[in-house]
């Protein structure tokens, strides 16, 4: 089990709890990467988790690079990601591990994501291609019957009442067959943060292996789940995520459409959010996104 950590001491603190009070049948490691954290997160995992295995990296790493140090110090056939804001209320790794083990073809596995109040939290989609870029940027993908389209995001909560193979699960929680990973390459370090797992998904379906998104275990993850949340920070990456993965793995025409189809969303965003709305922050947001692309 690893866990990135950045400053948040008592969201881990909760998130290690879970774990070690919960995880039965299993046996298990934990391993916190700490992205050089000011807020005493270090001493709080040494003085109450001796058990766990603790990376203090002297500055902060990204996403991606601080998960594959921890990769490579796992020595498990299956490896799970977890955020530090993130938490247990069940025994679910036990049954994660059994799914994987009926299916050798999975190579990575997400839970049914679940906000605080156990209403769904969207966590995954279909790789990103033009279509589905074309139907997220004009909203065709929020109509009713939109999550047959595949989208990029998929919004729409029947879908995640049963099991679906996709093409992409949110970082939040997440277990990897180790196969599949040293197979495609662990998580590209070149990205800091927004889209790593989209990326590394892609890698994974190539490798031959299945991503899959299955009710069959439940965590609840207290990140933003809808628009209200969506900081700049967050819009901004996403879209330089999608830039960076039509760059490494799409042709060059195909890229420039995808900036055609990024700037048309960013505003009918701009006028939908802020003109008619009046969300100013989201307009600010939309208006730096098109700028950047």
């Amino acid at each position: 089990i690893i866990i990135v950590n950045f400053n948040t001491k008592e969201l881990l603190k909760k998130c290690l709890s879970s774990i070690f009070k919960l995880t039965k049948e299993i046996s298990f490691k934990v391993i916190v990467v700490d992205n050089a954290s000011t807020d005493s997160s270090t001493k709080m995992v040494l003085d109450e988790f001796s058990q766990v295995e603790l990376i203090q990296n002297k500055k902060n790493f990204g996403f991606g690079k601080a998960n594959n140090q921890g990769i490579k110090k796992a020595l498990g056939k299956y490896i799970f990601l977890f955020n530090s804001d993130a938490y247990l209320e069940d025994n679910v790794l036990p049954r994660l591990v059994q799914r994987m083990e009926e299916d050798t073809k999975i190579g990575a596995l997400a839970p049914q994501i679940l906000n605080p109040n156990h209403t769904i939290q969207q966590s995954c989609g279909f790789l990103p291609d033009l279509p589905q870029v074309f139907l997220w940027m004009t909203f065709f993908d929020d109509l009713p019957g939109g999550q047959f389209l595949k989208p990029y995001h998929v919004d729409h909560d029947v879908f995640y009442k049963k099991e679906r193979e996709v093409g992409w699960i949110t970082g939040a929680a997440m277990m990897f067959r180790r196969e599949a990973l040293e197979k495609s390459g662990f998580f590209d370090e070149k990205i800091f943060l927004y889209g790593e797992e989209v990326e590394l998904a892609k890698r994974i379906k190539d490798a031959g292996f299945k991503v899959i998104l299955s009710p069959v275990a439940s965590i609840t993850h207290l990140g933003r789940g809808s628009m209200e949340k969506k900081d700049i920070g967050a819009i901004l990456g996403e879209y330089q995520g999608l830039l960076y993965y039509y760059k490494k793995h799409k042709k060059r025409w195909q890229r420039e459409i995808l900036i055609r189809l990024l700037k048309l969303g960013a505003i009918l965003r701009i006028i939908i959010f802020g003109l008619i709305l009046g969300r100013k922050e989201l307009k600010e947001a939309y208006f730096q996104a098109f700028s950047a692309v």
